[in-house]
């Protein structure tokens, strides 16, 4: 049984504030700590049923936040970036089920360190007029590929979002939202055995193949700047839907490709690079 693993930051245990997931920060390095104690948690759940082989990819900002000496010597870690898919590096139709830990609710959702991909500069995205964020289009990506994605850690209103876009995904709330940089706090260890049971046991089972409509997607996403929009223009199937806001059509995961191209793109105007 192969499992792939994608680790973002800011719906890790304990973690509440850009000091806590932006490298150079004054918490980052604990930080960094406690988002590998949640990755290790799914480890151990993925080998208690019966994994033979784990991938883990970390998924936020610099995408070397792990230290490599810090997993579980079950998995292997994908590290640095760029990475033309994203968080979801590394991902392929052999793997049997993927997770998704520490990840956060979109922009504009009262989720602790919530946005989507790029801090303040991406105000909103759809995916055939379906409002998405990190963790919808990920999930989109995934079933795209032909991986069901089995359980998301994160904060409450994360996995409400995950809820809302595949109830059959079991979510372990790590800490309970109360505004975007405040968070009822579950105690680590209590929230580590529940990631760990939670993997157990999604995996206990075969996971189901999710079965993909064949017919191009639709992204859309809505700049802060025209100027983003405007320049992104330059990329062949782009189109503009409004003067912020750009879309394309394509199979997801060539749209996932695509979108982490309009990303460094926006990050070279913007002087703001890709969060996720």
């Amino acid at each position: 049984m192969r499992i792939y693993i994608s680790v973002d930051m800011e719906g890790v245990t304990g973690l509440v504030d850009a000091d806590d997931v932006q490298p150079g920060g004054r918490d980052y390095e604990r930080g960094r700590l406690m988002m590998a104690e949640d990755v290790n948690a799914a480890i151990r759940g993925a080998v208690a049923a019966g994994a033979t082989e784990i991938t883990v990819n970390d998924a936020h900002g610099p995408m070397r936040n792990l230290l490599p000496e810090s997993l579980h010597p079950a998995a292997r870690l994908i590290r640095g970036k760029p990475k033309q898919m994203l968080m979801l590096e590394g991902l392929a139709p052999e793997h049997d089920a993927a997770v998704f830990v520490g990840y956060h609710s979109r922009a504009g959702a009262l989720g602790v360190l919530s946005h989507s991909f790029m801090g303040h500069e991406i105000e909103d995205m759809w995916l055939d007029g379906r409002a998405v964020g990190e963790i919808g289009l990920a999930h989109a990506t995934a079933a795209a590929i032909g991986v069901p994605v089995t359980v998301l850690t994160g904060d409450d209103c994360a996995c409400t979002e995950m809820t809302e876009w595949d109830a059959s995904v079991t979510t372990v709330a790590v800490k309970y939202a109360r505004d975007r940089f405040t968070a009822d706090l579950r105690p680590a260890e209590e929230a580590r055995a529940a990631i760990e049971n939670a993997v157990a046991a999604s995996l206990s089972a075969p996971p189901k193949v999710p079965v993909v409509a064949a017919a191009p997607a639709t992204l859309t996403v809505r700049w802060q700047s025209a100027s983003v929009a405007s320049t992104l223009l330059g990329i062949p199937g782009v189109t503009l839907a409004d003067t912020r806001t750009v879309q394309a059509q394509g199979t997801v995961p060539g749209l996932y490709r695509l979108f982490g191209v309009w990303m460094r793109v926006a990050a070279s105007l913007t002087n703001q690079p890709p969060y996720c």
